[in-house]
């Protein structure tokens, strides 16, 4: 007895993906429950599960794209065997009984022989899967692109076409949140189990800048726009298999330490390729730091449909005038990128504005004030 292997429907608007990695070998036995490979879409990236024990027996290579619902291997029941080997178990007797009954002919030899010279085709063994084409030389290769990246150059690329991008800029000085940041972090990892970083402070300045700017906080829906009430922000993340967006949700209503505990609970995520597509849905805004990877400037592109996203920077010490004397400080360079089609231009500069602030002078966002 065998049971099929097929690939599940991970999303409404999934219909194929990628199989990427098989983390069983052929032949392998395997437990219920054990990781069988990994599918990747356009959206997410999944590891399917043996939903039953047998041994493995892969129809399907890795690196071909695959339909929703195809089968790409059985799973054999122990002590089962193949139906298409039984001939072949059969075949040596048949022939041994035939050549003992049979008179002997000249014929009778060729006919005693092919019974057992023809055994049974063994399975065909999977195709391997397909390497990089190399171009002239080595001195370059070609492969085909994964669902997850296509993916990513179509939304980038009408994000371009579709919205009226413009980019705002600002900068704030860090000094503040730093101190701030250092004061309170044993305390904060003690109660909370988790450390205090960065990037919750840069979230809830934006609800707030949300909540001053509401046209920010919305999108264009044909020749309506629609204003949302709700704070569900975007971080973006970079994997080895591209950018995703996890969204924190409610972040109005969550505490720093919540917020950095769903930022850890993605990061894990990400690094074991288990971002499902429920975390990545319905963000009205999102943060992006390019910082982490050293850029002080960039101009981030628009993740449609939503209408705005803030791009954080490096820290770096730089010279500034305060009070008429130049200083040295830790200083961010911030950049808005928004519609302009939905978000007026002293609309984007207020909201920056206000994000500033929020980083200069932190203790507003712990009071609420």
């Amino acid at each position: 007895m065998s049971t099929e292997v097929k690939v599940p429907a991970v999303g409404e608007s999934i219909t194929t993906g990628l199989l990427s990695t098989w983390h069983k070998k052929d032949g392998d036995a395997v437990a219920n429950g054990d990781i069988l490979f990994t599918l990747e879409t356009d959206k997410v990236s999944t590891e399917v599960t043996a939903t039953d024990a047998g041994t493995l027996k892969i129809s399907v290579p890795e690196g071909e794209e695959v339909k929703i619902g195809q089968v790409v291997a059985t799973l054999e029941a122990a002590g089962a065997a193949p139906a298409a080997a039984a001939p072949t178990e059969e075949a040596p007797k048949k022939a041994a009984k035939a050549k003992k009954e049979e008179p002997k002919t000249e014929a009778a030899p060729v006919a005693e022989e092919k019974p057992a010279a023809d055994p049974a085709p063994a399975p065909a063994a999977p195709k391997p899967a397909p390497a990089p084409r190399v171009e002239d030389g080595s001195r370059s290769t070609r492969k085909k692109l994964s669902p997850l990246r296509r993916k990513i150059a179509t939304q980038l690329v009408a994000a371009q076409h579709n919205a009226a991008i413009l980019t705002t800029f600002n900068e704030c000085d860090m000094s503040a949140v730093i101190k701030l940041r250092k004061e309170m972090q044993d305390d904060f990892q003690k109660r909370h189990g988790i450390k205090l970083g960065f990037m919750s402070f840069f979230i809830k300045a934006t609800v707030d800048a949300l909540k001053a700017i509401p046209s920010i906080n919305s999108r264009l829906d044909g020749d309506e726009q629609i204003t949302n009430h709700y704070y569900d922000i975007g971080v973006a993340v970079g994997t080895e298999k591209g950018l995703m967006v996890p969204v924190v949700r409610d972040a109005d209503q969550k505490s720093f330490a919540e917020i950095e505990k769903d930022l850890a609970d993605y990061a894990v995520k990400a690094r074991e390729g288990k971002i499902g597509l429920e975390d990545l849905q319905g963000g009205v805004f999102t943060v992006s730091n390019g910082g982490v990877y050293g850029s002080l400037m960039s101009t981030p592109i628009l993740n449609p449909p939503q209408s705005g996203i803030l791009g954080m920077h490096k820290t770096q010490e730089r010279p500034v005038a305060v009070n008429g004397q130049v200083v040295i400080r830790p200083m961010m360079y911030l950049a808005l990128s928004y519609d302009h089609r939905v978000v007026d231009g002293k609309e984007a500069v207020t909201f920056l504005v206000r994000v500033k602030d929020c980083i200069e002078n932190p203790m507003r966002l712990l009071l609420g004030t």
